[in-house]
C-alpha cells in the first residue's frame, strides 16, 4: 500500500504497483526518492491540524541498494508560522547529533508543489524512526514506574536535553506520547516542532527585564505560543517560554509515570497552584518527591536552573532517600550531634563531605520556607564541617538572587547576588547578574563598580563590556557608551547585540552611514530572527532619517516580518507611511505605536514626536 502526499485528496491510499494516486493524479514517488507507505496519525480532517506525518520508503542513493525506512512530516498549510515552526525544526535536528534524537541531513528539507494545485506547495521533512514504544504506550503495558527506573529515566532525557540546550535550543514539548522507549531500554525524544533556538544573551535579558527581548532596545513576547495542556509549563502557556519550561514538562511526565494517572486527573492545591500527586505514587520517596515538585513548580524562577544543577541533585537523591529512612523526621538533631561527636573524636574528615553537603541541602530547603536565620546556621556548620561547600552555597544564593530577579524584587536580588559573591569571589556569573540589578536600580557607583572588577578577571569579557556600555548609553554618556560597545564587539563574534546597540547609538548622534554599515555587517553574522529584526529596524531609521523614503518603508517591513511585536518599528514606519502618502496603513501604525505595551526606552520620543506630529495638524 503506498499513500498519496494530497491531504485534500478523497482517496489517499493506493495500491503498491501504481506510480500515480488513482484519485487525484499525484504522484506517489515524492522528490524522486521518498514513498508513503502509512500515516502514523489519523489522516482525518479536523485532527493535528496542519500536519500529516508518514512511515516511508527512502530510496537515496546514499543508503545504498537496500531503502531507509524513515519518518516524513508534511506541513499541509503554507502559513507563515508554521512553516517557521518547519523550519526551525529541520535547523535543529541537521544541528543535534544524539542517539536519543532523530537524525536528518540537509536534504531532508524540501519542498512539493502538487501538480493539479500548483498553488500549494508542501513543506516536508524526513527524518530517522526511531524504534519503540512512546511511553504513554509504556505505561498502558507496564503500569506506573518505579523509582529506580524513574529516576534512571530523568537522567537519560536529563542527558538529551542537556545536548539541545548546549546547542542553543529548548524542546517546549516534552510528554510521555514524544519520549520512544526503545527495544535496547534506552529513551529517545522526538517531534521537535515546537523548538525554539536561544542564546545565553537573550535568557539574561528575560531574567533581567521579565520579557522575550534579547536586543535591550526591542520588544514583545513570542508571537506565537505553543503548549500542551497539562505538561507546559504557565509561562510557555504565556507564550514565554525559557529552557527551564523544560524542566517542568519533564518533572510532569515523571509525575505521570509514576503515578499511572493522566496530568489532568490529579487534583491542584487552590492557594499555591501545585499538583496534588504525592499520595498516588507511593513508592517514591520524599526526597526525591521533593526535587520533582521543584521541577513543577510554577514559577520558573524556583525550579533548579541548568542541567547540571538537575544532575547533580538527581545523583544525590539515592544517598538523601537512604538518610530520609534511617533518621526520618530528627534529620537535623541527630545530624549535627553525630556530625559534632565525629569531628571530636577525630575521625570527622571521612565523613565530613557527605554531611556537609547534608547541612547545605537543608540550608536550601530553610531558605525556600523563608527561614533565612535557620539557613544562615546550617550553611555555617557546613562551612565548619568542610569549607569547599563556599561554592555550593554560593550558587545557592545565586539561584535564589536569580528567582528574585524574575518576580521583580530587585533590591532583595542585589543582596543574595552580593552574598553569591561573599561566599565565592570568583564567581563570574554573580558580579554579571549584580551588575544588572544596579542598573535597574540606577545605582551608577555599583554598576562601575561591578563591571570594572568582573574585568579585572578577564578583561576581554564581551558581555561585561556590552552591559557596562549599555548602562553608559542608558545615562546619555555616548562617548564612554561607544568605547565598550567597540570593545565588545572586537572581543567575541558573538557579539551582535552590541553590533546593533552601536548602530543604533550612532543613530541617535546623527552618524548615519556608521549606523547602517554596522547594522547590515551584523545581518551577515547573525540569522537570529529577533536580532535582524533589530538590525532592520535601524535600517530603517538611519534610512528614514536620511530622508530616504523607500528604503526605510522596505527595511521596517522587514523588520516586523520577523518580529511583529517591536513596537518601535511601528512608529517609525507610521512616520514613513505618512511621508509616502500612505495614510489609511499610517492609522495603523500610529494605533499600534501609541496604544501597545513596551518598556524601550526609545517609544517615549517617538510617541512624543508622533503626538506633536498629529497636534500641527
Amino acid at each position: 500500500m503506498a499513500y498519496c502526499i494530497n491531504h485534500i485528496c478523497n482517496q489517499r491510499h493506493n495500491p503498491d504497483n501504481v506510480e500515480n494516486c488513482l484519485a487525484c493524479g499525484t504522484p506517489l514517488l515524492i522528490d524522486e526518492r521518498i514513498r508513503l507507505l502509512r500515516p502514523l496519525r489519523p489522516l482525518e480532517k479536523g485532527i493535528d491540524s496542519y500536519t500529516d506525518v508518514f512511515e516511508v520508503e527512502d530510496i537515496d542513493p546514499q543508503w545504498g541498494k537496500k531503502p531507509r525506512i524513515r519518518v516524513m512530516k508534511v506541513l499541509k498549510w503554507e502559513e507563515p508560522k508554521y512553516v517557521e515552526l518547519m523550519r526551525r525544526e529541520a535547523q535543529a535536528l541537521i544541528t543535534l547529533f544524539h542517539p536519543g534524537i532523530p537524525k536528518a541531513t540537509g536534504s531532508d528539507y524540501f519542498t512539493f508543489t502538487l501538480p493539479n494545485e500548483p498553488h500549494l506547495e508542501l513543506h516536508c521533512l524526513v527524518m530517522e524512526k526511531i524504534e519503540g514504544e512512546n511511553l504513554e504506550q509504556w505505561l498502558k503495558t507496564h503500569g506506573k514506574v518505579s523509582q529506580n527506573d524513574a529516576l534512571d529515566w530523568m537522567l537519560q532525557l536529563l542527558d538529551i536535553l542537556e545536548h539541545v540546550h548546549k546547542l542553543g535550543y529548548f524542546h517546549r514539548d516534552i510528554k510521555p506520547t514524544n519520549i520512544i522507549h526503545q527495544p535496547n531500554g534506552n529513551l529517545a525524544l522526538v517531534d521537535f516542532g515546537a523548538v525554539r533556538s536561544v542564546s545565553k544573551t537573550y535568557l539574561a535579558k528575560v531574567g533581567s527585564s521579565g520579557r522575550d527581548n534579547i536586543t535591550g532596545t526591542g520588544s514583545g513576547n513570542e508571537v506565537t505560543a505553543i503548549f500542551t495542556v497539562g505538561f507546559s509549563a504557565p509561562e510557555q502557556i504565556d507564550g514565554r517560554a525559557l529552557p527551564q519550561s523544560d524542566f517542568y514538562a519533564l518533572g510532569r511526565t515523571i509525575v505521570n509515570l509514576v503515578t499511572g494517572i493522566p496530568i489532568m486527573e490529579l487534583p491542584i492545591e487552590d492557594r499555591t497552584e501545585k499538583l496534588i500527586w504525592r499520595d498516588k505514587a507511593q513508592q517514591i520517596d520524599q526526597p526525591v518527591a521533593n526535587f520533582i515538585d521543584e521541577l513543577i513548580h510554577p514559577s520558573p524562577g524556583f525550579r533548579p536552573q541548568t542541567t547540571e544543577i538537575i544532575r547533580e541533585r538527581i545523583q544525590r537523591l539515592p544517598w538523601e532517600s537512604q538518610v530520609h529512612h534511617f533518621l526520618k523526621s530528627k534529620v537535623f538533631e541527630i545530624g549535627r550531634l553525630v556530625a559534632s561527636g565525629l569531628i571530636i573524636l577525630g575521625i570527622g574528615q571521612l565523613f565530613a563531605p557527605s554531611v556537609a553537603n547534608y547541612f547545605v541541602y537543608q540550608g536550601e530547603k530553610s531558605g525556600a520556607r523563608n527561614d533565612y536565620q535557620s539557613a544562615q546556621s546550617l550553611f555555617g556548620w557546613a562551612i565548619k564541617t568542610n569549607p569547599s561547600t563556599k561554592l555550593a552555597i554560593s550558587k545557592y544564593y545565586f539561584d535564589k538572587a536569580y528567582r528574585l530577579m524574575i518576580t521583580g524584587d530587585i533590591k532583595a536580588a542585589k543582596k543574595d547576588y552580593e552574598l553569591s559573591i561573599k561566599y565565592n569571589n570568583q564567581n563570574l556569573d554573580a558580579y554579571n547578574f549584580l551588575g544588572i540589578t544596579c542598573q535597574q536600580l540606577s545605582d551608577s557607583s555599583c554598576v562601575e563598580k561591578v563591571y570594572k572588577r568582573l574585568l579585572e578577571f578577564n578583561p576581554n569579557d564581551w558581555t561585561a563590556h556590552y552591559n557596562l556600555g549599555r548602562f553608559y548609553d542608558e545615562q546619555g554618556n555616548y562617548e564612554l557608551a561607544e568605547k565598550e560597545y567597540n570593545i565588545a564587539i572586537k572581543s567575541s563574534s558573538s557579539a551582535i547585540i552590541a553590533i546593533n546597540n552601536l548602530s543604533r547609538l550612532n543613530i541617535k548622534i546623527g552618524d548615519y552611514n556608521t549606523a547602517i554599515s554596522l547594522a547590515k555587517s551584523g545581518l551577515r553574522k547573525n540569522k537570529d530572527p529577533l536580532i535582524q529584526a533589530a538590525l532592520y529596524k535601524n535600517l530603517g531609521w538611519a534610512s528614514l532619517e536620511q530622508n530616504k523614503i523607500s528604503d526605510a518603508e522596505k527595511y521596517l517591513e522587514k523588520a516586523l516580518s520577523l518580529d511583529e511585536q517591536r513596537i518601535d518599528a511601528y512608529c517609525l514606519l507610521a512616520k514613513t507611511q505618512e511621508a509616502l502618502g500612505k495614510i489609511d496603513e499610517a492609522r495603523f501604525s500610529i494605533e499600534l505605536c501609541l496604544l501597545a505595551k513596551s518598556t524601550d526606552s526609545d517609544i517615549p520620543l517617538f510617541r512624543q514626536e508622533l503626538l506633536d506630529r498629529i497636534l500641527k495638524k
